[in-house]
């Protein structure tokens, strides 16, 4: 999917929401362990609920490689499953240097080579340019760099200054600017850090911003619109739990369309405040 086309997908759909397809086994609705893929029934019935009121999903791969060659099998169809309208992303945090990234890349990003063809992957950018541009050799494809995370651990070393006290997060972010452009690399950047956007903003002007943290926890849409939208929207805000297990029951789909749409109508109304829509 192409810069271009995610943009229209968030004018058409008047909406900018990433769900998280993070199945726990141990939290799915108790009726769908009697199916042969509990895990992909889950993420079709959740998909089918959603996909007119997001442009993109998120597997975290963590939630599928645990389970083994049957979880990848579930990850597969469920990768099968998302509409091409929807930007895929694949959650596995990547980051290795040269051969092993190009291993990576070609995991996620060419099906010939694993059955799977995601649009976009998440990596970790602490090895340098050679973890990250492999991702990069793919046409219309993303990478997804970590930039300033909504975890506790963050402050570890993300916030970490130099000698002209630019933080971590900051140097990333400029230095990776070089490596690509705003059509094949995206930031990730927690919805709880708020007033952290601007800085963002200042060393990644127009670059999309996947931004986790908003619904279960606790990060504020108002904010993350404030400080971070552009005029082209420039975010793609995820949730995953106050969505997927908005409900455990046999309704679990129809409440996870609540929620969804709740998110949608919120981000419409930003959206045209912003002028991107009317």
């Amino acid at each position: 999917m192409t810069r271009e086309q995610l943009i229209e997908q968030i004018k058409s759909k008047r909406s900018f929401l990433c769900v998280g397809l993070d199945p726990d086994i141990d939290k799915l609705p108790e009726f769908l362990l009697a199916y042969e893929d509990p895990i992909f029934e889950f993420n079709k019935r959740i998909i089918e609920a959603t996909a007119d009121l997001c442009v993109a999903y998120k597997p975290n791969i963590a939630f599928y490689e645990c389970y083994g060659i049957k979880g990848w099998i579930s990850l597969q169809k469920t990768l099968e499953k998302i509409p091409k309208h929807c930007l895929s992303i694949a959650d596995a945090k990547r980051g290795d240097i040269g051969n092993t990234a190009d291993r990576y890349a070609r995991a996620f990003f060419a099906k010939e080579s694993a059955g799977m063809e995601f649009d976009a992957i998440t990596v970790a950018p602490y090895m340098g340019e050679d973890s990250i541009t492999p991702f990069l050799n793919y046409k219309d494809k993303w990478a997804i760099v970590l930039a300033l995370t909504s975890n506790k651990g963050s402050y570890d070393f993300q916030f970490l200054t130099d000698a002209s006290n630019q933080h971590l997060f900051e140097q990333v972010i400029q230095k990776t600017n070089s490596w690509g452009n705003t059509s094949n690399i995206m930031y990730v950047v927690g919805a709880t850090r708020g007033e952290a956007f601007k800085a963002i903003r200042h060393y990644a002007p127009e670059h999309f911003l996947l931004v986790p943290g908003v619904g279960a926890q606790g990060g504020s849409l108002a904010d993350v619109c404030a400080y971070g939208m552009t005029k082209a929207c420039g975010l793609l805000v995820n949730a995953t739990r106050s969505i997927i297990y908005a409900s455990r029951g046999t309704d679990f789909a129809d409440k996870a369309r609540e929620e969804a749409l709740a998110l949608q109508q919120a981000m419409e109304k930003e959206l045209i405040k912003a002028g991107i829509i009317q």
